[in-house]
């Protein structure tokens, strides 16, 4: 709609911003102001300061179709992600959007929802739309689209899935060093007991975290109960599954590490229900350290993986391969390393026999 201005009894309107109207108020040439708005590097930071001032204080709205068949670019990135209800997934989105707008980018959102034929049309919106990249941040189940994206020579960051192909690149998750933190911190409290609730056997993520639990374990020269590694989703209701599977063992945990934060939220919910005390009876550790995770109660230790390094790592990737150049094709990174590391709250404690061991010393020696 076109600005109305009033001037005395006079009603004028005024006309629509356009390309010509920035350039005059930025007073640069059309062409800069074109080379600004598709974020080209041959306009000076100051030039380009300058321009985006005048596209601001005149409300202008570039066209961004137009804008894509001039310069044959979309800047449109794609992200693909394995459920949208788990709040790990909006927080990353949520990160991956900030770094995407603040580089000229937009992005397309698509959710698996953990179902190949979704998968496959998720594909297909963005081939549709044009995207110069696509980031698959589904953990696991990505083989049956990635054909489909490589006849387009699509560029493509995979989460934990390697393939040899030079469009596509992949982010290693360090998932060891986060859970070799949580489990020498519940050996320094005392626990010789721990279990792990693991996740689907189908997605990348939940093996390598189950495989770095193992090795921890024996690292530290504890044993590996085969029956407290338990399998569930990753969901809240996985949490309080994997809790009762646990419960009705003969023999049972003092220390629980959950595969991710929502089944340790489903755990503690499981917990309080059969009236056991987080962590006076059970200690409990999630994974990702979601923004819930300290509102909990007691707040959730948790092995923290950063979505603003993974969403960074990830827009780093299609960055570089949407704007390579065919002379340095063979310098562009391939893998990105995120880390992990341990947050330590109320919901992990000595196991209560330490503890009594602990009070009967106090006892003697007052």
């Amino acid at each position: 709609m076109n600005a109305v201005k009033r001037k005395g009894s006079r009603t004028t309107v005024a006309s629509k911003p356009d390309i010509r109207t920035v350039a005059a108020l930025a007073k640069v040439s059309i062409a800069t102001v074109s080379r600004t708005i598709n974020a080209s590097p041959a306009v000076s930071e100051k030039l380009a300061q300058r321009v985006w001032q005048a596209i601001e204080q005149l409300n202008y709205f570039p066209n961004t179709h137009a804008r894509s068949l001039v310069s044959g670019r979309s800047r449109i990135l794609g992200i693909i992600v394995e459920n949208i209800t788990n709040p790990f997934f909006p927080e990353l989105i949520a990160s991956f959007e900030e770094i995407a707008v603040a580089h000229g980018y937009e992005i397309l959102v698509s959710s698996t929802n953990n179902d190949a034929q979704l998968l496959t049309n998720c594909v297909r919106r963005m081939l549709e739309r044009k995207v110069e990249g696509v980031a698959v941040l589904t953990f696991g189940g990505e083989e049956p689209v990635l054909d489909q994206l490589a006849i387009h020579n699509m560029p493509i960051v995979l989460a934990e899935f390697h393939l040899d192909d030079p469009s596509v690149s992949t982010i290693l998750l360090d998932y060891s060093a986060g859970i070799h933190e949580a489990v020498r911190h519940l050996v320094e409290l005392g626990h010789t007991r721990i279990g792990f609730l693991a996740g689907p056997h189908v997605l990348h993520s939940a093996l390598t975290r189950r495989e770095a639990f193992e090795q921890t374990m024996h690292e530290v020269d504890l044993r590996v109960h085969k029956n407290w590694i338990i399998e569930c989703d990753h969901t809240l209701k996985g949490g309080v599954t994997g809790f009762e599977k646990l419960m009705a063992l003969p023999s049972r945990p003092t220390a629980l590490i959950c595969s991710n934060d929502m089944t340790a939220i489903g755990v503690l919910r499981a917990a309080y229900m059969a009236n056991l005390r987080v962590p006076e009876d059970l200690s409990v550790i999630g994974l990702d350290d979601i923004d819930f995770a300290e509102f909990t109660l007691p707040p959730l230790t948790t092995i923290r993986l950063s979505r603003h390094e993974l969403a960074k790592a990830a827009f780093d990737a299609l960055r570089l391969q949407a704007e390579k150049s065919s002379s340095a094709e063979s310098m562009i990174q391939r893998e990105f390393l995120v880390s992990t590391s341990l947050v330590v709250r109320g919901s992990t404690a000595a196991p209560a026999a330490e503890k009594s061991a602990s009070k009967s010393k106090t006892s003697l020696r007052d």
